[in-house]
């Protein structure tokens, strides 16, 4: 039975790869501002409740101070009510002249009485007024302040649906070893979406033709060089150095899992380039979370 042939995956289009990166840029962008805006609202609730704490201590305060004011004009009216019973008991036995004077002033003792009841309930009642109204605004407040944050949550939780579904649009590929790769991100936005998934470890390199055949640059814990390539066809060439041994990548194409084996894991490593140009490539390598020896 023969093996089945590789195809490669076709490069997208340069439009569909430019839709897709913006909206991963527009999707984090979102998610960095949805959280300063948290950030925000827990600031502003904090606020909030150190004001209610003093309004609630003021309330305190002002109801002792009414209390002992209230209990003191109580006593001065029942002084007065004393005063006025005593006098009208003397008015009954005092001439006509005698008596007429104190009940004069007796009715002046009862203004008198009724004129400070009056204002005892209406201090009452503006201690009272006062308090409902601080009450009410700092109730408006609250409300005003659950209101952003249900609207901050059920923003961030669109924005984390939506890239979901774009982590869940991404595509897999079979590696150059035949072994099926995890997800491959085609541009630095999606590999930001891949990292948000936490399975793997990336390392994004842009590499240049090296001025001396045997130069390799550092990625990760390997080392990749530069052999040749073609921007045209989106091929390319390249060799990779892990434990000591050199493997050549010959005429591959871009977005193609490359993978190979080192000591340190026994999942492959994968190289993805997602750029070629004119002694330039770009992309990415991924290794495995869990390093141990084979």
């Amino acid at each position: 039975m023969s093996s089945p042939t590789y195809e490669p995956p076709q490069p997208r289009s340069n439009l569909s790869t430019a839709l897709v990166a913006g909206a991963i840029v527009a999707l984090i962008g979102a998610n960095i501002y949805l959280y300063v805006q948290i950030d925000h609202v827990r600031t502003d609730l904090a606020t909030l409740e150190d004001t209610l704490k003093t309004q609630s201590a003021a309330l305190g305060s002002l109801r002792e101070s009414s209390s002992v004011s209230a209990q003191a004009q109580a006593q001065h009216v029942d002084a007065l009510k004393v005063q006025l019973a005593d006098e009208q008991k003397q008015a009954r036995t005092m001439s006509s002249q005698a008596k007429a004077e104190a009940l004069a002033h007796a009715d002046e003792l009862k203004k008198q009485i009724e004129t400070e009841q009056a204002q005892m309930q209406a201090q009452t009642n503006a201690a009272i007024g006062s308090v409902k109204q601080s009450a009410e605004a700092a109730n408006s407040k609250v409300a005003a302040v659950s209101t952003d944050v249900g609207a901050v949550k059920s923003d961030l939780a669109t924005t984390n649906s939506t890239l979901d579904k774009t982590i869940a649009d991404l595509k897999s590929a079979k590696g150059d070893l035949g072994v099926q790769s995890g997800l491959i991100a085609t541009n630095a936005n999606e590999l930001a979406a891949l990292r948000k998934l936490g399975e793997r470890n990336y390392f994004e390199f842009k590499i240049a033709k090296p001025k001396k055949k045997t130069e390799f640059t550092k990625v990760g814990d390997v080392q990749i060089r530069y052999v040749d390539a073609d921007p045209k066809k989106n091929r390319y060439t390249l060799d990779v150095m892990a434990d000591d041994k050199v493997t050549e990548k010959k005429d591959k194409s871009i977005n193609e899992p490359l993978q190979f084996y080192t000591g340190r894991a026994t999942q492959p490593y994968e190289i993805v380039v997602n750029s070629v140009q004119k002694g330039v490539i770009a992309g990415y390598l991924s290794t495995p979370k869990v390093q141990t020896s084979r």
